[in-house]
């Protein structure tokens, strides 16, 4: 029996959901920045982390995520770039002391900052360009239409997925800031998890394979 237009999107965004909430340095981020500075940040960050998969839904509907594909060295070149910058996080986080009040007295970040490094951590990323590469196609059914719009829906429909995953996620984790926000040594314990998180996803991105 062929599958339904309706069937193969409600599948794909169920499938989106339960990838949204695998480990990875995505929706981790998320929760340590929900953790540390609060659900706001952490609805920042995701909203960063959406429009940078608005860039990877693009380049998969141009054609430009095949080309990508195609190029080891740039796709080591974004390797890098994504690492360097996990790292640059990474210090951020390891410089930042806590105070006996449970302040934290490392750099203040603005909604829009953390929009910003949302957007950057996910761009950076050509796992992600990779993936959707991969994945999307799977769903277009030859029968319903160009495929180019219907990579357009799946990818917007893997975003909403990831609002309201992630957005999940920074809304538990800011409650758990909530509580424990004027412990100190709970702050400064999450501030190193982060900084050693960092690490451990900046060296898997650039010593795994593409």
């Amino acid at each position: 029996m062929m599958q339904s237009s309706g069937d193969s999107l409600a599948g794909f965004f169920m499938i989106s959901c339960l990838l949204g909430l695998a480990p990875g340095p995505d929706n981790l981020y998320v929760l340590t920045q929900s953790a540390l500075r609060g659900r706001g940040a952490g609805f920042a960050v995701t909203l960063g982390l959406c429009t940078g998969l608005v860039g990877h839904t693009a380049a998969v509907v141009l054609g430009l995520a095949a080309v990508l594909a195609a190029s080891p060295r740039a796709l080591f070149l974004l390797r890098l770039c994504g690492a360097l910058y996990l790292l640059w996080l990474a210090w951020h986080a390891f410089r930042t002391t806590v105070t006996a009040s449970g302040a934290t007295t490392g750099e203040e970040l603005s909604g829009w900052q953390l929009y910003r490094r949302g957007i950057l951590m996910n761009s950076s990323n050509p796992k992600v360009t990779i993936f959707f590469l991969a994945f999307l196609p799977q769903f277009v059914l030859p029968d319903r239409g160009p495929a180019a719009v219907q990579l357009a829906l799946l990818g917007g429909l893997f975003i909403a997925a990831t609002l309201l995953v992630f957005g999940s996620i920074a809304l538990l984790a800011g409650l758990l800031r909530e509580l424990f926000s004027r412990v100190p040594a709970v702050q400064l314990t999450l501030q190193r998890a982060a900084g050693a998180l960092f690490i451990a996803l900046a060296l898997k991105l650039l010593l795994s394979s593409p």
